[in-house]
């Protein structure tokens, strides 16, 4: 940071223009969820916030000359002590962030909200300043506030401010700059108003990222975030782990603060637009606040018979995160199925949920897996996934830069996968039913008679002393069973179930045993 002439930052832009434009040739690369209404987009917002929502990932690319970052507020000081402490932890991860999308092209604009005097003699303060004035699709607004026809009231009660300490008055402005932690570069633009739109349209930008602080407030707020982008049409994605929530669990629904964000986060999805990890920019594990004690639950996802990079977000944004769970999704790559870009993430789990079929990962990729098999964690592995990492012809030479593990079903879930029963018509509906021998916490809910299952049977042999079958199943026409689900506590706990068709989801029954087993492997 620094007050440079311009024509001393007119020759630092001319100089380090050829890196940019190398490095910005390579298209940003995101994972973008958001949430889609049951009661489509024709009901009322009453309609829809009453109704069912599923939760829908996608990968896509923006254009790094097409893009901008928004960053809100993040502050040297806030009026609430812990909100200082939350920005200060994340400003490095921040500043990192930005840096590397700045080296990919991405044109970043600071806005510390009321610091305007601090930057008043700032180049990029200027820059904004001189930034044409520019028609708007909609009348620009200095605040944003919520319009009952375009969404419902917030998910969470700031309605006290929000703080979740000993605050000092709210009228005291603790602020006087931005962050140190995060570096305003010379090819940057500082502003707190409708400027930013300016500076957008200026440069021709369609897509903005934005972050900071506070979801609740100034993120969908003030004139240059959320809710005013996109009433002037542009794209828009929040980074849903380089932010924070102005909320007290005191306040309703009484949850810890980070659920409180993430319920905001969930709002945003539904309402307004898709959320981005930091991860799709450093390759690193996303961000986490160090007091968010939650469990960490890690989903690595890489399978294209079963629809679960849809079925598995959905199942544990209901069923998890609603109980305190933070669930992370490691998905393999569009371009490259046998990578998992997020794979360190893994490091970070306290429990692994394996939707794998068939991946011949590269060793640094696999060794990651088997790291964490060897620690003795838990595992909750589903349908493919007793083939997760071999190959369909085992006499084939995997790729040089590839590792194979094709005895990870005998290892690790303690049976020998020998196939399937088919497709076929006639083979298609499996009978299941529990184990009534079986006295374990996970087998005291299960249906007690057959039930039937659109995931046609797997073929296991040879398994292991020490597992439990919990269910047991029969393919349509036939009585030669095989084991459905079973669990394994030698040294670690693990769950296997062969069921992970679309159809399993729908059923109660099986999203709770998954559950069950999820919470068991976390001894919760």
């Amino acid at each position: 940071m620094g007050k440079r002439s311009a024509f001393a930052i007119f020759v630092l832009v001319c100089l380090d223009f050829s890196a940019v434009k190398a490095n910005a040739a390579e298209s940003l690369l995101l994972r973008f969820r958001d949430r889609e209404s049951a009661a489509g987009t024709n009901a009322t917002i009453s309609e829809q916030a009453a109704g069912a929502w599923a939760l829908k990932e996608r990968q896509a690319s923006w254009t790094p000359q097409k893009t901008a970052i928004v960053i809100c507020d993040m502050w040297d000081k806030h009026w609430c002590d812990n909100a200082t402490k939350r920005v200060a932890e994340m400003a490095p991860r921040m500043n990192e962030v930005v840096r590397l999308a700045r080296e990919r092209g991405v044109f970043i604009i600071h806005c510390p909200s009321d610091t305007m005097e601090f930057y008043k003699d700032f180049p990029q303060r200027k820059l904004a300043q001189a930034a044409p004035v520019a028609e708007a699709p909609v009348p620009l607004q200095r605040w944003c506030r919520i319009d009952p026809s375009r969404e419902p009231p917030l998910p969470i009660d700031d309605s006290n401010g929000g703080c979740d300490d000993e605050p000092a008055p709210a009228s005291m402005r603790a602020w006087k700059k931005q962050h140190d932690a995060i570096e305003i570069n010379e090819r940057d633009a500082i502003t707190d108003s409708s400027e930013a739109y300016y500076l957008l349209k200026q440069r021709g930008i369609e897509n903005v990222i934005v972050m900071g602080v506070h979801t609740n407030m100034c993120v969908l707020g003030r004139p240059f975030s959320i809710r005013q982008l996109v009433y002037q049409g542009l794209n828009v994605a929040l980074m849903r782990d380089m932010t924070d929530t102005m909320y007290d669990p005191d306040a309703s629904p009484h949850v810890t603060h980070a659920q409180g964000t993430e319920l905001v986060i969930e709002h945003i999805e539904k309402y307004w637009c898709p959320t981005i990890l930091s991860s799709d920019l450093t390759g690193k594990p996303e961000f986490s606040f160090s007091d968010d004690k939650r469990p960490h639950v890690v989903f690595v996802v890489g399978e294209d018979e079963y629809q679960t990079e849809q079925s598995l977000p959905h199942f544990a944004a209901q069923q998890l995160q609603a109980r305190g769970v933070r669930c992370t999704f490691v998905h393999s790559a569009a371009e490259n199925p046998n990578h998992f870009p997020q794979i360190a993430d893994v490091d970070s789990a306290d429990l692994l949920v394996l939707s794998v079929r068939r991946r011949l990962l590269p060793k640094t990729e696999l060794d990651i897996i088997r790291k964490y098999v060897a620690s003795g964690k838990p595992l909750v592995a589903i349908r493919t996934s007793s083939h997760a990492f071999a190959s369909r012809n085992l006499q084939d030479e995997p790729p040089a830069d590839s590792d194979l593990w094709p005895t990870f079903d005998t290892e690790v879930l303690g049976a020998k996968y020998e196939g399937h029963y088919g497709k076929a018509e006639a083979n298609a509906t499996s009978f299941i039913w529990k184990d009534s021998t079986v006295s374990h916490p996970l087998a005291t809910d299960l249906v007690v008679g057959e039930k039937g299952s659109s995931s046609w049977l797997y073929k296991y042999t040879n398994l292991a002393p020490d597992v439990k079958v919990l269910q047991w199943g029969h393919p349509a026409g036939s009585q030669e069973k095989q084991p459905v689900s079973w669990i394994r506590t030698a040294g670690s706990r693990v769950f296997y179930t062969m069921q992970g068709h679309p159809d399993d989801f729908q059923q109660a029954a099986f999203r709770d045993l998954l559950r069950r087993a999820i919470l068991w492997g976390l001894e919760k």
